[in-house]
């Protein structure tokens, strides 16, 4: 065998593992690291500004196609607790990612050494595994069931810690001998299938309400086909959007408290029968349980056991992984439907369809300073069915996943369970690297873009090109809508006259400026008539300079987006949509 040092090791591990996409910032403590992968060169590096940007970075790499698994690497110290926002994302989301972080030699780890801190123990609680690795030889082992814990299972990320005397000894390898260990997901029997299905069928108005284990086992195609075969509407929950495309008719809508459709709210409380495949029964999806559950039955379908339960009992809970019970459900529903032993449920469709033809938000608003609802109701209109669309949180995050249309799995990235502000500019960079050529368009409050907007230098260097809108109120505008509850407005305001810029108008920060100080190329909208021009020239600016696109959309200060705290008690601030021109890119067209 060859001896080499452990970091060449772990480099050639990585590339025979396919994880050959790095984001991170080098330091004293991971410079062996860094000078494995500049001699090995199979490791392409993107160079953030932030750590925390890296991890993020590293997320949305992993989302944006089937198999991906993104890698961040910092040094000791502060680089590993950058990376804990980064990790807890991912985690919560299940999302594949490995976290490399240098550390000071084992024998000063007790002795308060510069930036030496117990990483392993403070991200434990949000990785699959973590582990600083004390031993040289045990580096190619660590790597290994670094990567299968990761597939295995409910996915979700690892943070390895290699001290620095670790990365620098020297052991025997083989590279050629290696072998990615066996990835463990559980799978249902055919006879649990059998009970399940018996129990949709037995039904008079199913759905199946779709998760983010579908997309995460790649089974998108299978879920349309059951749902086809079975002729039962599908609800996507929010990170399962995509699982069947917006405009298929069997597309019945999201559910929830705030991303959610009205058509969609109203068939889950006509519904007697669920079967959720993939899905946590999140609480902005459910609600209060007493209403989600009421005069329904439940089956639950996740790869993790001690999902099912947690929440809710389910009336049958399956432990399996989505692709598993799908290719199974499939099976038998073919055979069913040969030996023409499945119901009809050709009205129950057409009374979904009837819900999202007439159920509907308006979006067409005149107003200026600009209504939210008419920037989504431009982007369906500018943004084609090839578009990825990547974001987080807040009141923009809500009202887009009530407005836009999404055509296809992996094409809307959303940190969903974490939502952590600042998350969307770096995570926009990653899928840019895994998706390359494709069209992504990341959408931000001004809040959101605040916070990590420095990661667009990154964009710039790396000619990493998107289109990013912000819709820009100067509030923290979803803290301002909840504080309605407590009678107040309390340190929410972002608002301020720029003395550099008045053009701005009072809404404070110059985010056209600020954005061409760092590289990239941005626009200022304050009519509503002027955003089709706009992103035309954006996608203009992107293709000629290949660097991030800002659009800024001056918004009315204070806007309150539907929302409740029950699914069926939705707060409608806005008009509704009485006629076909009130929500022009509808997806059905309005039923007058």
């Amino acid at each position: 065998m060859a001896k080499m040092r452990t970091v060449d090791a772990a480099v050639a591990i990585l590339e025979k593992e396919g994880a050959i996409e790095a984001f991170g910032l080098p330091g004293a403590a991971i410079n062996p690291f860094y000078s494995a992968m500049r001699k090995h060169g199979g490791i392409r590096h993107t160079l953030a500004r932030h750590v925390e940007g890296a991890s993020h970075m590293a997320d949305g790499y992993s989302r944006a196609k089937d198999g991906n698994i993104g890698i961040c690497i910092g040094t000791s110290g502060p680089a590993g607790t950058d990376m804990i926002t980064g990790l807890y994302a991912s985690w919560a989301d299940s999302i594949p990612m490995l976290c490399i972080t240098g550390q000071a030699p084992v024998a000063k780890l007790h002795k308060e050494d510069f930036q030496a801190v117990d990483i392993e123990s403070i991200a434990k609680p949000v990785t699959k595994m973590a582990m600083t690795i004390l031993e040289p030889g045990q580096v190619p082992g660590a790597f290994q069931k670094a990567f299968q814990l990761m597939r295995s299972g409910r996915p979700g990320p690892v943070l390895l810690d290699l001290p620095f005397d670790v990365q620098m000894a020297e052991i025997e390898f083989d590279i050629d001998t290696y072998e990615p260990l066996p990835v463990e997901k559980p799978k249902a029997s055919r006879k649990q299938l059998e009970k399940a299905l018996d129990m949709l069928t037995a039904a008079e108005r199913p759905l199946i309400v779709a998760g983010g284990g579908i997309i995460n086992a790649g089974a998108s195609a299978q879920l349309v086909e059951l749902a086809e075969i079975l002729n039962v509407p599908v609800i996507p929950t929010l990170m399962g959007w995509g699982t069947i495309p917006d405009d298929h008719k069997l597309m019945a809508g999201m559910v929830g408290l705030q991303t959610s459709h009205r058509y969609g709210n109203e068939t889950l409380l006509a519904s007697d029968f669920v079967i959720g495949i993939g899905n946590r029964w999140a609480n902005r999806h459910t609600g209060g349980l007493d209403t989600y559950t009421a005069g329904r039955k439940f089956v639950h379908i996740d790869i993790e056991p001690t999902q099912i339960g947690r929440v809710f009992s389910p009336d049958f809970g399956i432990a399996s992984d989505a692709g598993a019970a799908l290719d199974g459900l499939l099976e038998i529903a073919r055979e069913r439907k040969a030996a023409a032993g499945l119901p009809d449920y050709t009205a129950w469709v057409a009374d979904c369809l009837k819900r999202k033809g007439s159920l509907q938000r308006k979006t067409h608003f005149e107003n200026v300073p600009i209504k939210p609802q008419r920037v989504y109701e431009e982007m369906n209109k500018s943004f084609g069915k090839d578009t990825t669309y990547v974001t987080t949180i807040g009141l923009s995050q809500i009202a887009g996943a009530q407005l836009l249309h999404v055509f296809g799995p992996r094409k809307w990235i959303n940190a969903g369970q974490a939502g952590p502000l600042g998350w969307t500019a770096p995570a926009a960079l990653g899928v840019v690297r895994g998706k390359p050529g494709e069209t992504v368009v990341a959408l931000s409050g001004d809040y959101d873009f605040q916070f990590m907007i420095e990661e667009l230098a990154v964009g710039a260097q790396f000619n990493l090109p998107y289109i990013h809108v912000v819709v820009n109120n100067s509030y923290l505008g979803l803290i301002r809508q909840s504080q309605r509850g407590f009678e107040m407005e309390q340190n929410v305001s972002l608002a301020f006259e720029n003395i550099n810029s008045p053009e701005t108008n009072g809404y404070g920060v110059d985010h056209v400026k600020v954005t061409e100080g760092l590289g990239c190329k941005a626009l200022r909208v304050e009519n509503p008539s002027d955003l089709p021009a706009a992103f035309d020239k954006a996608k203009a600016l992107m293709e000629e300079f290949k660097v991030p696109v800002v659009v800024e959309v001056i918004l009315e200060k204070v806007t309150n987006i539907s929302m409740g705290v029950e699914i069926n008690g939705v707060n409608e601030f806005e008009e509704l949509a009485e006629r076909g021109e009130d929500a022009p890119t509808a997806i059905i067209a309005l039923l007058d």
